[in-house]
């Protein structure tokens, strides 16, 4: 079922368009932000988040700065029910580290996980709220119902393929398994802004084990093009910071979707920029369209009729 109010579905949560079914009409990317929508892209579609990055990196103590490049990959799968998801995350970075005049290249799978989402409450399962015709004020007024978010949970896995650690400035070695949890709240504030936000227990059990957040603001400019801005804190034992990102999306094709974003650090220790750009892309050819009447829509006659044509097509079968 398609809504009347078609929104820009762009960015990290990235403006879902309100339907019944998770499967709206524009792709629905979490690319440029990091956070994670609530809603998944369809039974049966699958769709690719991809993306490369410059990264600059200084430590002001340890006297070190590392410059390159990383490249992600996201593999979202909607299968068996509407509302679950399957979801495969991969980051590859390579970089040149320059430390006390001495220079060394590294490279690496720096992050790989593998996890499943379910949406477990839709505020607009039932559709959108009916206009009222004769009244532009009600039409407009202020909405507690808003601040209702739709909810999702994420459980994953992390796995580390690498036998030292290239990235973390430590000696001690992560684990090669950890789980991963998330909450997952996603607001709808009029037709052109959404707000996400993300609650993760990371790599839970070890010594990199860190409590984060991310909340990401997107505005709808238009149909096709959409901004947004984010905040991301990290909590743990090992690294604690805040990253602020900013970017932009455009929506080239109603499967394809584009976007470029910068993002940087709070703290020198280190101090991190990068900036770069992405692409989206679904297969949508084995999807079929779910459509949900809403309560007290059907009509006894309607019910009629179907029970009429399922007689026939029992009949016809017998014959």
């Amino acid at each position: 079922m398609k809504f009347p109010t078609k929104v820009v579905c762009i960015a990290t949560i990235l403006m879902t368009s309100i339907a019944n079914a998770q499967y709206t009409d524009e792709v629905n990317s979490n690319r440029p932000g990091k956070s994670m929508m609530a809603f998944s892209v369809g039974k049966s579609v699958i769709q690719t988040e991809t993306g490369i990055n410059y990264i600059s990196e200084n430590h002001d103590k340890l006297n070190y700065n590392a410059k390159g490049y990383f490249a992600d990959l996201a593999l979202r799968w909607g299968l068996f029910k509407e509302e679950l998801e399957l979801i495969a995350e991969i980051q590859y970075q390579k970089d040149s580290y320059q430390q006390y005049a001495v220079t060394s290249n590294r490279s690496a799978l720096r992050q790989t996980t593998f996890g499943a989402k379910y949406l477990f409450y839709d505020p607009f399962k039932n559709g959108p709220e009916k206009p009222n015709v004769y009244s532009w004020k009600a039409n407009h007024r202020f909405k507690w119902k808003q601040f209702i978010p739709a909810f999702s949970a994420y459980a994953g896995a992390n796995f580390n393929f690498a036998e030292t650690n290239l990235f973390a400035n430590t000696s001690v070695v992560e684990a090669t398994f950890s789980p991963k949890v998330m909450a997952i709240a996603q607001n709808h504030f009029g037709d052109r802004t959404v707000l996400v936000t993300n609650l993760i227990y990371n790599k839970i059990g070890t010594d990199f084990s860190s409590i984060d957040y991310i909340l990401t603001v997107t505005h709808g400019i238009n149909q096709n093009l959409s901004v947004f801005l984010e905040n991301q804190g990290y909590n743990g034992k090992y690294y604690s910071d805040g990253i602020f990102r900013l970017g932009a999306a455009y929506l080239h094709k109603k499967d394809m979707q584009f976007d470029a974003s910068i993002g940087t650090s709070i703290k020198t220790t280190p101090g991190i920029f990068y900036g770069g750009v992405g692409f989206t892309w679904r297969f949508t050819k084995n999807y079929k369209e779910i459509k949900m009447n809403k309560p007290g829509t059907r009509s006894k006659m309607d019910k009629k009729m179907d029970k009429k044509a399922a007689k026939s097509k029992r009949k016809d079968s017998v014959d």
